[in-house]
């Protein structure tokens, strides 16, 4: 039986790592970064739109390179935690990292003097984060049966959503200042941190650190490596051939092939929305650091109350039917951010300084936390009913890696397409794409995974 602890202590990841996603990579750092991408290639002497286009070109280049580590080292990595049964030390390891890469983002001034080291930074802290939650993930299983494992993943990610809501609601009121050099209160930031060199937004990525160091503790309290998991070589050599015999094993697992292959250009599409969300809000509709965080909340809260509803009805009718869901409704508003500007919405021309495309933009920020945060903890539990029970993280592994061997593809194409046509808005044309094959390629999912399989192995239970 397991117990509440543990699986309360398994949530705690999600809500200690999250606000890197919320703070870091979409509404604070992300937008601010490129403001600052911007406005240092302008100085530069490109013009306007090209100084633009290149703040968004750095910002992909740094999330395709990082994807590809990611993707290429996580099979791996999970081949040697299975054969080892230990994942905590390698979490703990990935922490470590995180929290000293986060840390220093403090660094971007806004004069962009350190850009290209800060962007490597950040994206350190991306693998370190990813890479850690791969493993969590791969504790999932060990939590419940199939039908309690979608809502406790779920929950999990409610939680997490939760998390990102309390920390961006603190970044806003307490630090992270406007143009005018005030919080959402009104007031200069705390502790004496300068406006004028955007000291408080710059606290962003001390806050992530000092987050997560606090919220993690109960993971590391409760959860631990099973000790009766069975423990093999790890040499190199055994590792790679038992991946090798995973890998041409995938083939031949109808739904589990076209799972993976289907979640890789979905979710490669739904990373590409939440990288460059902010970013478009920045560069195309003119927002403020504030205005997109007061975004990131309602997008935050939709997400946290509608991934909790999500897990209810994976437990009640599978993961499947909320995944196709979730993308339709992406797909959706990534046609509206395509047809969007300041000065038109598809075609139609509105008057200066019209409201229509920040509150547009408002509802879409709903859809894709609400729908983005259903599809990431329905994509788990589908993985968990193809999962075999004695190799998790290895199984995880390769949902990472087909997860990030193509991160470069939604940036290369978006920085291609940006390039082509000079519009940002264009630049998210291949997104609509991507989640369409993924749509398609589910069809040939069975909605019960691999679980048939393994039925006659026992199953834990809570």
């Amino acid at each position: 039986m397991v117990s509440k602890k543990r699986i309360w202590g398994w949530m705690a990841f999600d809500w200690a790592s999250q606000p890197f996603y919320t703070l870091g990579l979409t509404f604070i750092f992300g937008p601010y970064f490129a403001v600052v991408a911007a406005q240092y290639y302008l100085g530069a002497g490109l013009e306007e739109s090209a100084a633009n286009a290149r703040a968004q070109w750095i910002w992909s280049a740094g999330q395709t390179v990082a994807g590809l580590l990611i993707a290429f080292s996580a099979p791996f990595l999970g081949a040697f935690a299975d054969r080892s049964g230990r994942k905590i030390p390698w979490i703990a390891f990935f922490s470590v990292v995180y929290v000293v890469a986060t840390w220093m983002l403090w660094g971007l001034t806004p004069d962009g003097s350190a850009l290209i080291l800060i962007l490597i930074l950040f994206y350190v802290g991306f693998i370190a984060a990813e890479s850690a939650l791969n493993f969590v993930n791969a504790i999932l299983p060990s939590l419940g049966n199939d039908r309690e494992v979608g809502r406790i993943s779920g929950s999990g990610a409610a939680f997490g959503y939760w998390g990102g809501v309390v920390s961006l609601f603190l970044m806003l009121l307490l630090l992270a200042e406007n143009e005018q050099g005030v919080t959402l209160l009104g007031n200069a930031p705390l502790f004496g941190l300068g406006p004028d060199l955007r000291e408080g937004t710059r606290s962003v990525g001390p806050f992530i650190a000092i987050w997560y160091v606090i919220f993690i503790i109960p993971f590391f309290l409760y959860v631990r490596d099973d000790p009766d998991a069975l423990r093999q070589p790890t040499n190199m050599r055994a590792v790679t051939g038992e991946l090798m015999a995973t890998l041409r094993s995938v083939v031949k697992r109808k739904s589990l092939f076209n799972f993976l292959l289907g979640s890789m250009f979905y979710r490669d599409a739904l990373n590409a929305v939440y990288a460059f969300g902010g970013v478009y809000a920045a560069l195309v509709l003119e927002w403020q650091t504030i205005q997109i965080g007061v975004f990131g909340i309602i997008a935050a809260i939709a997400a946290a109350i509608v991934t909790w509803l999500g897990g209810l009805g994976d437990a009640r009718y599978g993961p499947k039917p909320v995944i196709k869901a979730c993308v339709w409704v992406l797909i959706g508003v990534s046609v509206i951010i395509v047809g969007m500007s300041r000065q038109a919405i598809f075609g139609i021309p509105l008057p200066a300084g019209s409201p229509i495309p920040d509150l547009v933009f408002y509802f879409c920020g709903i859809c894709i936390g609400g729908a983005g945060g259903a599809l990431y903890a329905a994509s788990r539990s589908m993985m968990v009913r193809h999962t075999h029970p004695d190799h998790p993280a290895e199984a995880f592994g390769l949902f990472a890696l087909t997860g990030k061997a193509t991160a470069f593809l939604a940036p290369a194409l978006i920085t291609l397409f940006t390039i082509l046509t000079g519009s940002n808005q264009l630049g998210f044309l291949p997104i609509i794409f991507l989640f369409m094959i993924g749509l398609f390629l589910l069809r040939y999912v069975n909605k019960n995974g691999d679980r048939d399989a393994w039925s006659a192995l026992p199953q834990p239970s809570s």
